[in-house]
């Protein structure tokens, strides 16, 4: 079997093949990992201990909007984590496309934070219809930047495909991850855009829009698997030894 094949060295591989190259704890990732554990701290920083029954009881109203928020700031994370596990890149490069993502990720909590503890009833944290709009496109552009950018890192290390020596799986499946990216980024633009065009009261309906990044990374992720199985079974079938 060609995974008895690729597991037959000290190397690691993902479910799909793709050889972890990044497994070793690096300066950046402990950087990156202080800096998404300071943003997660951003999202509860005004909370405090309650001292009394109500209070404890009004904390419960920002308990699932914070529920939120975390989830989809561990996705960002869960994102990061996979890449540097797959291509352990640390160039120019991928040292300044990870720092910007990481500024964007610190410029979007707030955003995030207001967006659902609006969405949930929250009083007092959008006060009219065109801060409603703002924090949209605030939480939009700072979703899409975080895809592109993403996308530029994928892009960056298929740039460095040869030094890395992917095989012709890793090339597929990078490419395919640029292309999932930039659509995931292109879906922000697309709320920024709506939310920019209908009246500001109801711009906070333009984010059902992101609903549709759900069915795009399930079809892209179904695709590359695929193809993985594919590319993996011709090359099984030139090497049935293996």
């Amino acid at each position: 079997m060609l995974r008895a094949l690729l597991h037959e060295g000290h190397d690691h591989y993902d479910s799909d093949g793709f050889r972890l190259r990044g497994l070793g704890f690096s300066r950046l990732d402990g950087f990156s990992d202080v800096v998404f554990g300071f943003a997660l701290t951003l999202l509860v920083v005004s909370l405090e201990v309650p001292k009394n029954y109500e209070e404890l009881h009004h904390l419960w109203y920002g308990f699932l909007p914070f529920g939120i928020s975390f989830l989809l700031l561990m996705l960002v994370w869960f994102g990061h984590y996979t890449f540097f596990r797959r291509f352990g890149t640390h160039d120019a490069g991928t040292v300044w496309l990870n720092g910007l993502l990481l500024f964007v990720v610190l410029f979007y909590v707030y955003p995030l934070k207001f967006l659902f503890l609006t969405a949930f009833g929250q009083q007092g944290v959008v006060t009219s219809a065109g801060d409603m709009r703002e924090v949209v496109l605030l939480f939009a552009a700072g979703l899409a930047a975080i895809y592109f950018l993403f996308a530029a890192l994928y892009a960056n290390a298929y740039r460095q495909r040869d030094v890395l020596e992917l095989t012709p799986v890793e090339r597929l499946l990078t490419r395919n991850f640029i292309v999932e990216e930039a659509g995931t980024g292109f879906v922000g633009v697309m709320v920024c855009l709506l939310a920019f065009a209908i009246s500001p009261g109801k711009a906070g309906t333009a984010c059902l829009l992101f609903l549709v990044i759900g069915g795009w990374k399930s079809f892209m992720g179904a695709r590359s698997g695929r193809a993985a199985r594919r590319m993996n079974a011709q090359a099984e079938a030139i090497h049935p030894e293996a």
